[in-house]
C-alpha cells in the first residue's frame, strides 16, 4: 500500500508514485509541443548518455539514481512511477529541474506569469508489489483512449518502443499472468482497486 502522499523524506531502493496537477486544475499541456517539451526534459535528465542543454553544455544525469518505470501526461496533470536507487535526494532534484524548466518554457510560450503547478509534487511510496502493479495499470489507463495515447509509457510496454530513459523491466518482472496488455485491459475484475487509487489521489 502507499504511504501518505505528503512524503518528503525519501528512502533508497523504493518505489514512488509521483504526480502533480496544474494550479486550480488548469491546463498544463495545450498541444503536442508542450507534451514533447516536458518529455524532452525527462529524457535530458534520465538518459544514460549525458544530454546537452540549450547552450550546448553537458547536463546533469540522474540515470544511475532514478529509474522511470512508467509515466502518463494528461492535459492538466501528470503521473510518474519511479524507483529510487542510492541517492534519495535525486528525486527532488529531478522534479525541481523538470518542473522549473517546464514552467519557464510554458509561461514564456503562453504569455503568463506565476506558478504553473498546484504545489510541490506529491510522492506516495509503494511498498506492496501487487499494489505497485495496479499503480502501473492506473497510470496507463488514465486517458480514455489509452491504447493510442502518445504521451504515456504504454507504447514502451506493448508496442516495442525503446528508450534508455524509460525502464519498464521492474514492472515486467512482477507480471506472471499472460501479457501486460491483457492485465491493463482487465479492468472489470480489478475495478475496486482502481477506484481506491483514484480516491487516494483525489484526497491528496
Amino acid at each position: 500500500m502507499p504511504s501518505k502522499n505528503i512524503t518528503k523524506d525519501y528512502i533508497t531502493h523504493s518505489y514512488y508514485h509521483v504526480y502533480n496537477r496544474g494550479v486550480n486544475k488548469q491546463t498544463i499541456f495545450h498541444d503536442d509541443q508542450d507534451y514533447q517539451v516536458f518529455l524532452g526534459l525527462l529524457k535530458r535528465y534520465l538518459s544514460k548518455t549525458q544530454q546537452k542543454d540549450n547552450y550546448g553544455r553537458d547536463g546533469v544525469s540522474f540515470h544511475d539514481d532514478i529509474e522511470l518505470l512508467a509515466f502518463c501526461l494528461m492535459p492538466n496533470h501528470f503521473h510518474l512511477l519511479i524507483y529510487v536507487n542510492e541517492r534519495p535526494r535525486a528525486m527532488s532534484d529531478l522534479m525541481r529541474r523538470v518542473c522549473t524548466s517546464y514552467t519557464m518554457y510554458f509561461n514564456k510560450r503562453h504569455n503568463r506569469v506565476g506558478s504553473l503547478f498546484q504545489s510541490r509534487f506529491k510522492a506516495s511510496r509503494i511498498d506492496n508489489e501487487p499494489y505497485l502493479l495496479h499503480i502501473s495499470r492506473y497510470i496507463h489507463r488514465n486517458p480514455e483512449d489509452y491504447y493510442n495515447w502518445e504521451y504515456s509509457s504504454y507504447p514502451y510496454y506493448i508496442k516495442g518502443r525503446e528508450a534508455e530513459w524509460v525502464r519498464p523491466q521492474k514492472i515486467y518482472n512482477l507480471y506472471e499472468w499472460g501479457t501486460y496488455e491483457q492485465f491493463v485491459n482487465d479492468h472489470d475484475n480489478h475495478h475496486h482497486m482502481m477506484e481506491e487509487i483514484a480516491s487516494e489521489l483525489a484526497s491528496g
